[in-house]
């Protein structure tokens, strides 16, 4: 009998969720981060208790988030009901974004959450690697070079032996194609890792240690690609594929995979990918890299099958035989009117799973082990599902300092007919661990307020917590490598019994219930809750901030000339009022004024603006390209120290992100000369911090829309620049075009950044027709020749050499035009190693009195990284020639 007595009133306050499933586990078993509500309808539970009758897995492998197979994926997990996962080597931090300024880790943070979003739709899970997406490669030589290959492979492996996959399936082929480097690099990899897996002598620390991982052979490892692959291409024979129909329609779920597909690739808006459904057969075509051979009948019409020969019945787990039976009948039997009534028959089967005799010594039996864990968790989640317990967990703030004491409301509410009883919670980041006895009324929710102090972690994205390499991110605890993010900054554990018990009124007494109950957990994230008057219900992350968060409004601060100039840092209390000094470390040649600034901010969340005058060094030339930084440290009135500033990442398909860098800023003295330019009109297109960049130039710029670009408002401005991917964004673009041309035919100056060839708004994207191309050139540091060196672009008001193309980043140029009118002038050619030169980086038309330019080069990189170089050529293209 149980002895530990508890208040109804301190229970009624202690679970909560907006109808949240339990949460999915991490790879190592924590808690996965949080994500939108899950439905709890009849339909998907009925099909996760189909689900717990399968007996497989299948690991799907590619480079990027938005390679996957995002129908395949809804395939296998919905269709054939195994347990389907999607291995992303990087986290897509070298691509664009076209929803906003956001780059490098920024855009590698919302990537991740848009792969999450896509996984909770399709049903699979979602792993990575520590491999940095350094940006677009040409080989996959290249790409092992810049990162670590070793580490790599070593996380392909280490996946493949924690997820135990059936079959393995690459996106890609592993034989050089033409495209992107990573794409080829991931699939050679996946082959590799496929053996090596298997072998105790490859990475052998991963079997010891904390891990104490087992090694695995996964049966086959297949290349998949689709239809398009063979258009054009007489030479390859199909006959060498294994076809499957992956169209299907799921009843339960009321989509076909193809529309399932289309809602999980459509989460990924930061790459433009939003898609149609599709309904009616969807082909997919599969080659076997390595493993057994197909029988001949695999591949016969109607009889394909990826997963031939492998036992997806609980057949393939010694002894437990009688759990499918009785899965199958739980399955039989379930009532979608009263879902409760299957939770008896779960907790037998959940109980047999805990109960079975089985040699846990001996590696015979780890796949009953390995299964038996895995499905007990499966188990447990259906029947929470079930018996529809509410269970949430709020608090009234998102942030909390590392040290703090925390008031968590929990909310308990049993809505079916089935009896439950609460016997423990847990709350391991509070040191809450408590056992107690308490019937819940029907529909009588149960709350309670948990205060007490927590020892947390800051919520900085753990891949981020050091200074990562270009190839790589640098994580030490090996239990972390793999999984999608944190674990929430604090959960609740509720343990339920569904027992029959009388429950008096409130406060009458204390019911007890025998031991060894049948019992069901539900874990569920502590998350801010908020109403808003429009949207209802807004749930947020809770995130672990710093006591007082020191940022810079730019992560580089440029300064074209010798002139002192303001700059503004703010500081912004965490969890709770703060007041002290911010001292400033600052490099030689540098003066700041003050040195020493104090602050007092009077209630959490509370921000103040602090200015210095910074003084650069009166020599730009042998400075420019020095790395300076100047640092912020705050230090409060208790002693604490804080060197970390705060960003908020928010986007409506995404839980909000906050990352904490360093309270650090680049310092960047060139010598750039402006000209007479002095106003400059921008033209925002997917989104870039360009805008900024030229402020701090000295540029006094206008943000443009659709109704400024009007001949009367456009003259006002010395040069117009649109930003990346203009034409790719703005449908309204098209429209204004003979108002921008004019402009230029009366004097003006048109800058046009880099756009893709696809899809293009309007086919004029220029006074004269270019045609864009997917040249690129990625190495940063390619040579590059003048081959107009004397074109006004390259001498006024700057000279521009070949130096000035040193210390750029990620890459040289993007999207360059393949083909030209006449009228267009080329001034630069670099290319990649073995290449052609590439002419299309920078064209120059003359129209009328006016100058248009188009380039490809990545200005939205260099100018916010404050690459000198790349400030005095952006200066000579605001001139015009002039």
């Amino acid at each position: 009998m149980r002895n530990w007595r508890m208040s109804a009133s301190l229970l009624l306050a202690l679970i909560a969720a907006k109808t949240f499933a339990p949460l999915p586990t991490t790879a190592q078993g924590g808690v996965a981060p949080w994500g939108a509500p899950r439905p709890q309808d009849a339909a998907t539970t009925a099909l996760a208790l189909h689900k717990l009758g399968v007996v497989g897995s299948v690991l799907y492998v590619a480079a990027h988030p938005d390679d996957e197979n995002t129908r395949l994926i809804a395939w296998l997990a919905n269709e054939r009901q195994v347990r389907t996962g999607y291995l992303s080597l990087t986290r897509g931090d070298g691509g664009q974004n076209l929803i906003g300024p956001e780059l490098r880790e920024k855009l590698g943070l919302i990537r991740t959450q848009e792969l999450l979003a896509a996984r909770r739709l399709d049903g699979g899970e979602q792993f990575f690697t520590r491999a940095n997406d350094f940006g677009f490669s040409k080989t996959p030589v290249e790409a092992l070079r810049i990162w670590d290959r070793d580490q790599v492979l070593a996380d392909v492996v280490r996946t493949i032996r924690r997820f135990r996959p059936d079959v393995i399936i690459t996106r890609f082929s592993p034989e050089p194609m033409n495209t992107h480097g990573h794409h080829t690099a991931s699939a050679q990899l996946a082959v590799e890792a496929f053996s090596a897996a298997a072998d105790p002598k490859r990475f052998p620390e991963q079997l010891v240690g904390s891990e104490k991982l087992e090694v695995w052979q996964a049966k086959r490892i297949f290349w998949n690609t689709s239809a398009f692959f063979f258009e054009n291409k007489a030479d390859i024979d199909k006959g060498g594929f294994l076809t499957l129909d992956v169209g299907g329609y799921n009843p339960l779920l009321g989509k076909s995979y193809g529309e399932i597909a289309a809602l999980s690739r459509s989460q990924h808006r930061s790459q433009g990918f939003g898609s149609a459904g599709t309904r009616g057969e969807a082909l997919e075509y599969f080659k076997l890299l390595a493993g057994d051979p197909l029988p001949p009948e695999a591949s016969k019409p109607g009889q394909a099958d990826l997963l031939v020969g492998v036992d997806l019945t609980w057949g393939r787990v010694p002894g437990a035989e009688k759990v499918g039976k009785l899965l199958a009948e739980v399955v039989k039997q379930f009532d979608p009117a009263r879902p409760d009534l299957s939770v008896d028959d779960l907790m037998k089967v959940k109980t047999m799973l805990m109960t079975s005799n089985y040699d846990r010594k001996s590696h015979r039996n780890r796949p009953y082990d390995d299964w038996r864990s895995r499905k007990h968790e499966e188990i447990n989640a259906a029947a929470a599902r079930c018996a529809g317990v509410f269970v949430q967990a709020t608090t009234d703030n998102w942030a909390l300092e590392p040290s703090q004491f925390v008031t968590v409301k929990l909310e308990i509410v049993r809505r079916t007919a089935l009896p439950l009883a609460v016997l423990h919670l847990k709350v391991p980041e509070l040191a809450f661990d408590s056992s107690f006895e308490n019937g819940l009324l029907l529909n009588k929710p149960l709350i309670v307020k948990i205060r007490r102090p927590a020892k947390l972690e800051f919520s900085q994205p753990y891949w981020l917590r050091q200074e990562p390499l270009v190839g790589m991110y640098r994580v030490t605890d090996p239990k972390q490598i793999g999984a999608p993010g944190n674990a929430p900054a604090i959960t609740v554990t509720a343990r339920f019994s569904p027992v029959a018990v009388t429950t008096p009124p409130l406060g009458s007494g204390r019911q007890t219930f025998l031991d060894d109950v049948p019992v069901f957990t539900v874990t569920v994230p502590v998350l801010h809750r908020r109403v808003d008057p429009a949207d209802g219900e807004i749930y947020r992350p809770l995130a672990v901030v710093p006591p007082v968060a020191v940022s810079w409004p730019d992560a580089v601060a440029l300064f074209a000339d010798a002139a002192p100039r303001p700059l503004v840092l703010s500081v912004k209390a965490g969890a709770q009022a703060a007041r002290g000094i911010v001292r400033l470390e600052v490099p030689a040649g540098w003066r700041a004024e003050p040195a020493e600034i104090p602050f007092e901010l009077a209630a959490p969340g509370a921000e103040q603006r602090l200015e210095i005058r910074l003084t650069p060094p009166a020599d730009g030339s042998a400075e420019r390209l020095a790395s300076a930084r100047l640092h912020a440290i705050a230090t409060l009135a208790d002693g604490r120290v804080s060197a970390n500033g705060q960003q908020v990442i928010h986007y409506p398909h995404i839980p909000e992100q906050v990352l904490f860098p360093e309270a650090t800023v680049r310092l960047v003295r060139a010598d750039v000369r402006r000209g007479a330019i002095t106003r400059v009109g921008y033209v925002v297109g997917a989104g870039d911090d360009v805008p900024a960049a030229l402020r701090q130039m000295g540029y006094l710029v206008t943000l443009l829309g659709e109704g400024d670009l009007t001949p009367s408002l456009l003259k006002t401005f010395d040069a117009i620049v649109l930003g990346i991917r203009a034409y790719n964004t703005l449908p309204w673009l098209g429209a204004r075009q003979p108002a921008l041309v004019e402009y230029a035919r009366q004097g003006g100056t048109v800058v046009v950044q880099y756009n893709t060839d696809q899809p293009l708004l309007t086919a004029e994207i220029g006074p004269y027709p270019l045609t864009l191309s997917r040249d690129r050139v990625t190495d940063e540091g390619a040579a590059v020749e003048l081959i107009a060196a004397a074109d006004p672009l390259l001498t006024t008001p700057n000279r521009i050499t070949t130096a000035d193309f040193q210390g750029w980043v990620q890459e040289q140029g993007l999207y360059y035009p393949g083909k030209w009118d006449a009228h267009y002038t080329p001034l630069l050619a670099s290319h990649d190693p073995g290449e052609a030169p590439l002419k299309g980086a920078l064209l120059v038309a003359r129209v009328g009195a006016g100058t248009w330019i188009y380039t490809g080069l990545s200005f939205f990189r260099e100018l916010p990284a404050g690459v000198p170089g790349a400030m005095r050529l952006f200066a000579n293209l605001l001139a015009g020639g002039k």
